[in-house]
């Protein structure tokens, strides 16, 4: 069995960073020199993203962000992975490090109330309480917390809507537990709860990423894996690198089954979006693949190319 290397750390922190733009190129090289790869967002307002790399590599980059204003304190959630699960290094400036699309929804002015992993089993089974998984559709379907409230959004710009439609019933539920992958989106999620007069709103703090590190499964409210945004694609307890793989078509997790199943096509296609592209999009994605085919015979990586795909076989 094949012991993990990679070191990976999801990290965010709301802060006031009023000289954000001016670390991204200095961050950047820091993370190219070290091996290190992933995604890294810059804001007014904080910090937020995931990498990946060399233990050493990526301990040099976190002790860059501790050092900048503010980021002492910053939590950082850490696992390890078998192989390098990013492409490449990105370090962009944006205006938020989350973005809902309500500026009134900001988590440096107010938060719902943290709850702690350990003591999170302990809200969700008040009857009085409404369990809201404010990740998307793709990221749910793949596994969620015991009786929560799915809203099926395609983008989490959908949330606030889905919450407007769905007011007549929230308003009745006493308690709002939300949910997320790392804890940053119920961050926003919570303020925007608050601000629509809903007055007792918790989240769980360092999201299921934390839930799934401290809480042993046998006592797990957790059901199926953890999707996360890298070629990992999902972890299960104990931050265990999980069976899912990505249709690189759709994008959308797909397991065993739906590899076994009609309109499955390595690269090409899967049963959720077979009948969803076109003739020529599926010859383009069948070039694609071929490319990718060809780059791994010359022993090169391909950009784009889940490198799961080198140690399984697929139906």
């Amino acid at each position: 069995m094949t012991s993990p290397k990679t070191r990976i750390a999801a990290l965010y922190k709301f802060v006031p960073l009023q000289d954000a733009l001016s670390y991204q190129l200095p961050l950047k090289r820091l993370c190219v020199e070290h091996g290190v790869a992933g995604t890294l967002i810059l804001a007014p307002e904080g910090i937020n993203g995931t990498i990946g790399g060399p233990p050493d590599g990526v301990e040099r980059v976190l002790n860059y962000i501790r050092n900048l204003p503010g980021m002492a304190s910053i939590e950082v959630k850490e696992s390890w992975a078998t192989e390098m699960p990013f492409f490449r290094m990105k370090v962009h400036h944006k205006p938020e490090i989350v973005t809902m699309g309500i500026p009134a929804a900001n988590p440096l002015e107010r938060v719902g109330q943290y709850v702690e992993p350990e003591d999170w089993n302990r809200l969700i089974a008040d009857p009085e309480v409404v369990i809201i998984d404010t990740r998307n559709h793709y990221e749910s379907r793949i596994g969620t917390f015991e009786g929560a409230t799915l809203p099926d959004t395609e983008s989490f710009r959908d949330f606030p809507a889905w919450v407007q439609e769905n007011e007549s019933v929230l308003k009745k539920a006493k308690k709002i537990a939300m949910f997320c992958t790392g804890g940053i989106r119920c961050e926003r999620a919570t303020a925007h709860m608050l601000n629509e007069g809903y007055d007792e709103v918790y989240h769980l703090h360092g999201g299921i990423l934390r839930y799934l590190e401290t809480v042993h499964e046998s006592e797990s409210k957790w059901t199926g894996d953890c999707f996360v945004f890298d070629q990992r694609v999902s972890v299960s307890h104990g931050l265990k690198e999980g069976d899912w793989d990505i249709c690189f078509a759709c994008r959308e997790p797909i397991d065993e089954q739906h590899k076994s199943g009609p309109g499955f096509e390595l690269g090409v296609s899967c049963p959720l979006c077979v009948n969803k592209t076109s003739d020529e999009q599926k010859a383009g994605y069948r070039e694609r693949h071929k490319q990718q085919q060809l780059a791994r015979a010359r022993d090169e990586q391909h950009i784009g190319v889940n490198p799961r795909e080198n140690k399984r076989s697929f139906k």
